[in-house]
């Protein structure tokens, strides 16, 4: 009975130390209601080019900390052994003599310390853009991410609902086509109307599967966007309500270069090219650094007793390296930084262009949506009213059967323009911001 008790703690001390770590992976790869903003946190925290982007900046990060421990001091140490098979010979007073013994060795430690070099300097002064610059572009890529996930979320969305649509459409048909075929059996009216329904309601049944096939791979594209694992459902939450009031921005927005992260790249490249001006304007200043040795050297005809007394010797000193004459590569690649420079102008302004374009193209689309929006809402409240007066008036005969099959294709063609234009004006409404610079994350 105790072994038993035993083991039952000991298994509830591994799931209470276990467990949490275990719901916490299979909940961070499972999403079981998934919202917009759930998918996109998930898919900052997945995406392989954002997980790409952030080591990028912890490589640079190192990179630049790498550069700048050049200004620390430098510490060597050095040690050699040297055998002299034939030691060298110097004439000294008219006599051969040897200059070496036949085995030394000498052992030293020798320092360095920078005090000024254009390279330094340059990466002390580009550091804090070159951070910035790898960091933008981390940001550019999480914008992106964020604009193609809410499209493909939107997809989703969008052929679900018209599943939804040819459902309802489905369950009308199956109705009418009963209809049909007691008033046929009835003898009130020929086989043909019945016959139509079921042609409609076939056709209906098609193109349900076929929206269903097209489903999986909008879920596929959804999965990709995100960095989903393929094996697992995604199950989407929305609010059709909600969603309708977010379609709705404000149409009278100014554009603001400076809230673009691509324009902001551009300014930061520009300011790392002057800095790339500036440092070879500074190739005519000197290269100055301080050394210190110190050196034990050891001298013995027997390799035994090389290292029974040792010679120390130390030195230090100031180096300085001034260039005189480099033929004319200063003044070249100063002429070339500064076109790099004026080149990074002209980017800023065709940068410029390019955003104006971006959004008045983005915000006509988007207009262009919304009125479609409006007109198909009241379609299809104008298409309902007419579907069902005319299938009230055909079961007292007094219309044809080819009216209400008219008006019911009137009313799903009228529900699927007006789903499709809602999530036109949502996707439309992700370019407006993006090219706004609206998409913070």
């Amino acid at each position: 009975m105790l072994k038993i008790t035993c083991r039952i703690l000991f298994c509830c001390v591994l799931l209470f130390f276990f467990s949490p770590s275990f719901s916490q992976s299979a909940t961070d790869s499972l999403i079981l209601n998934a919202s917009l903003q759930t998918c996109i946190e998930y898919a900052v925290k997945h995406y392989p080019q954002i997980q790409q982007s952030q080591l990028d900046e912890q490589i640079t990060e190192h990179q630049i900390k790498s550069k700048l421990s050049a200004w620390y001091p430098q510490i060597n140490f050095s040690g050699i052994y040297q055998s002299n098979f034939q030691p060298p010979t110097a004439l000294f007073n008219g006599n051969y003599v040897k200059v070496a013994p036949f085995n030394t060795s000498t052992i030293g430690l020798g320092g360095t310390q920078n005090i000024f070099t254009r390279d330094l300097l340059l990466a002390s002064k580009s550091a804090k853009d070159v951070r910035k610059q790898v960091r933008q572009t981390t940001i550019l890529n999480k914008i992106d991410l964020v604009a193609n996930v809410s499209k493909a979320f939107y997809d989703v969305l969008l052929t679900q609902k018209q599943i939804d649509l040819l459902d309802e459409d489905i369950v009308r048909l199956e109705r009418s086509h009963k209809d049909a075929y007691n008033q046929y059996q009835g003898g009130i009216v020929d086989k043909t109307d019945y016959k139509r329904a079921l042609i409609a309601l076939n056709n209906s049944k098609a193109q349900k599967k076929a929206e269903e096939e097209l489903l999986k791979a909008k879920i596929a594209n959804l999965k990709l966007q995100m960095g989903y694992t393929w094996e697992n459902e995604i199950t989407l939450l929305y609010d059709s309500v909600q969603m309708e009031k977010e379609a709705l921005i404000d149409t009278n927005q100014i554009v603001d270069y400076n809230k673009r992260i691509e324009f902001q790249q551009l300014l930061t490249q520009k300011r790392l090219q002057e800095e790339n001006l500036e440092y070879n304007k500074w190739s005519l200043l000197p290269t100055v650094s301080l050394f210190a040795n110190y050196n034990l050297l050891y001298l013995s005809n027997q390799f035994s007793s090389l290292y029974n007394q040792s010679f120390p010797n130390s030195y230090g000193g100031l180096q300085l390296s001034l260039p005189i004459f480099q033929g004319t590569k200063r003044i070249h690649d100063i002429r070339t930084a500064k076109l790099e420079v004026s080149r990074a102008d002209w980017d800023i302004v065709a940068a410029k262009n390019n955003i104006n374009t971006q959004y008045a193209s983005a915000m006509a689309a988007y207009k262009s949506y919304l009125n479609d929006y409006y007109v198909m809402r009241a379609n299809v409240e104008l298409a309902k009213e007419v579907y069902q007066t005319l299938e009230l008036q055909y079961k007292a005969g007094i219309k044809t059967y080819l009216d209400v099959i008219t008006a019911e294709t009137d009313l799903r063609n009228a529900q699927s323009n007006y789903t499709n234009a809602l999530y036109q004006v949502l996707r439309s409404k992700v370019d407006v911001q993006k090219a706004l610079g609206n998409i913070q994350y």
